[in-house]
């Protein structure tokens, strides 16, 4: 499945409308909210259609997964919005991972937890709030909401380090930015290993770079240990191979329409996450020129003076501060 997909549904008392972006959506927030509500009443209209006194509207169905036999049922679903309750412990397991890994659907979450194994992005986790109140036959309208912001960037003099997910490329970026090794550039070999080395470095004035893209299922514990932390600095873009196709570095149009609009490009079967997806397109698209890109080991042409400043320009405030640290260089 591909594009946005938008769904109202509701009955006499109630009524929700929300937009879904990408292949998992994460549905969080206290008992009472509303979220177990969505799920029951997407499995009532499935179950009587409109003898249930429910009315939904997509250009898609709507489904349920649950129950013990989600693995059976699970492959006859296609092309479709699935919602799957956290009463269900198989959302937990890397049986289920696999089981949507390729598939064709769009998956709509009910979890207070991270789920480590799913690649979902830190932009599509939301909350629901109501945005009116019943009184007599007026409805009341429910839309999701953004819990997590793609970045949190606070105002530092400068940075001692500079925590990144990668391992390869990014990691080789960061690490070129340095002055005489300050500030420190580290790995945490992997997103799983970002709050391990956020403690680590206790104390110390730290940017923080992961693929927003995949990065949902750390950010909970991540975000209670930096709320109120003004030394830390939480930068998620998609990816690094997304900053670099935003950098302008890639001449056409075809790259700067895909950025505005990715949902319209990536599919759900072909892609489990978006970083994906742009690692694949920054190959594609330098594939035989002098800027050709390996995620393994950067191509230097990336390190030379104007190709850097664009990407830390593509950075934005958190490229700003590599100026404000490196202020006598020559990027």
């Amino acid at each position: 499945m591909i594009g946005k997909h938008t769904v109202k549904i509701g009955n006499s008392k109630l009524k929700y409308e929300f937009t879904i972006n990408r292949n998992i959506t994460i549905l969080k927030g206290d008992s009472a909210t509303g979220k177990t509500t969505l799920v029951e009443m997407i499995r009532e209209y499935y179950e009587n259609n409109t003898l249930s006194g429910i009315t939904l509207e997509s250009d898609v169905p709507c489904r349920t997964l649950e129950g013990r036999d989600w693995s059976v049922l699970l492959p006859t679903i296609q092309n479709s919005i699935v919602f799957i309750d956290e009463e269900n412990d198989f959302l937990r397991t890397l049986e289920f991972a696999e089981a949507i890994r390729g598939s064709s659907n769009y998956y709509v979450i009910v979890t207070r937890e991270g789920l480590p194994y799913l690649p979902y992005s830190v932009d599509e986790i939301y909350g629901i709030r109501e945005s009116g109140k019943y009184a007599g036959l007026k409805h009341v309208y429910n839309e999701f909401y953004k819990i997590y912001h793609p970045e949190k960037i606070n105002e530092l003099p400068s940075i001692d380090s500079v925590i990144v997910e990668d391992t390869n490329s990014g990691y080789e970026f960061f690490s070129s930015l340095t002055v005489d090794g300050y500030p420190e550039v580290i790995s945490s070999e992997g997103k799983s290993g970002v709050f391990a080395k956020i403690m680590e470095n206790t104390g110390k004035k730290c940017l923080i770079v992961a693929d927003g893209a995949a990065f949902g299922s750390e950010i909970d514990r991540v975000m209670k240990q930096i709320t109120d932390n003004d030394d830390i600095i939480l930068f998620l873009p998609e990816s690094f191979e997304w900053l670099l196709l935003k950098s302008g570095l890639i001449d056409g149009n075809r790259v700067q329409d895909i950025l505005q609009s990715p949902e319209l490009y990536i599919r759900s079967e072909d892609y489990f996450s978006w970083e994906r997806y742009f690692t694949a397109l920054l190959i594609e698209e330098t594939k035989d020129t002098y800027m050709q890109y390996s995620k393994r080991k950067l191509n230097p042409v990336y390190l030379h003076a104007l190709e850097k400043k664009s990407i830390l320009k593509a950075m934005e405030k958190a490229g700003e501060l590599f100026d404000q640290n490196q202020s006598k260089t020559a990027l």
